[in-house]
């Protein structure tokens, strides 16, 4: 199933017999931000960050954008609905039940979900228990090294590879810069990209700063929205 698939299946009958608010009813936007939240860790971090994304997918695009942020329970059926998801956090990740459940299914039947470690690490208690939470919904191997030839690097702008972060060798993480990101693909088609670049954090400013920087270091992120959004 792709994911345009999974969002005309969403928009029909599943989606109005599971939630109050369906697909078709969210404004006649192509993109709207939806940040999970989950009972354990701290999920509520770089605030600022879905702004900038916006604004850039706004200046780059030609997009339908939703200018506000949705912060959706992970355990909240109203999540399987959303085009693209971000999840992210310092501290443990242990999912409920439900949480797990929703999860599964959304990133099986076409969902995406953005994963980045705000520890910048590889071996931190984020890193540890979320990729334990992949091993335990996907499998052990599921979560894999993207190559820098992946599509997502091509899907708007041109990148080699994943951009690097300030942060990476001036912040509190591991001082190493990761020269790589993970994946679970599901059929061919990436469901989860897992950061550990802590993108959320050099993402982290008042949108209306973007002028002072010599280059837009959100444009990623409209790479990543654009190919969510496209497979």
């Amino acid at each position: 199933m792709t994911r345009s698939d999974f969002l005309r299946l969403m928009a029909g009958g599943l989606a109005s017999a599971m939630l109050a608010r369906p697909l078709a009813a969210a404004g006649g936007y192509d993109f709207w931000f939806t940040r999970l939240r989950y009972d354990s860790g701290d999920w509520d971090v770089d605030q600022r960050m879905p702004s900038n994304l916006i604004t850039s997918l706004i200046d780059y695009t030609t997009l339908r954008v939703d200018p506000k942020e949705h912060v959706i329970a992970l355990s909240d059926p109203k999540m399987l609905t959303a085009p693209f998801c971000y999840l992210a956090g310092h501290k443990l990740v242990e999912f409920s039940a439900a949480e797990r459940r929703n999860f599964e299914r959304y990133v099986r039947n076409g969902g995406f979900v953005l994963v980045d470690d705000c520890n910048h690490d590889i071996d931190g208690l984020f890193a540890r228990s979320f990729e334990a939470q992949m091993g335990k919904i996907f499998g052990a191997k599921a979560l894999k090294q993207l190559p820098n030839a992946h599509p997502l690097y091509r899907s708007f702008f041109k990148f080699d590879g994943p951009p690097n972060t300030g942060l990476e060798l001036n912040g509190w993480g591991d001082d190493l810069v990761h020269d790589y990101l993970k994946g679970i693909e599901i059929e061919g088609r990436l469901g989860v990209l897992y950061s550990n670049k802590d993108y959320g954090c050099e993402w982290d400013y008042d949108w209306r700063n973007k002028r002072f920087l010599a280059e837009d270091n959100t444009k990623f992120g409209v790479n990543i929205v654009m190919y969510a959004l496209s497979v």
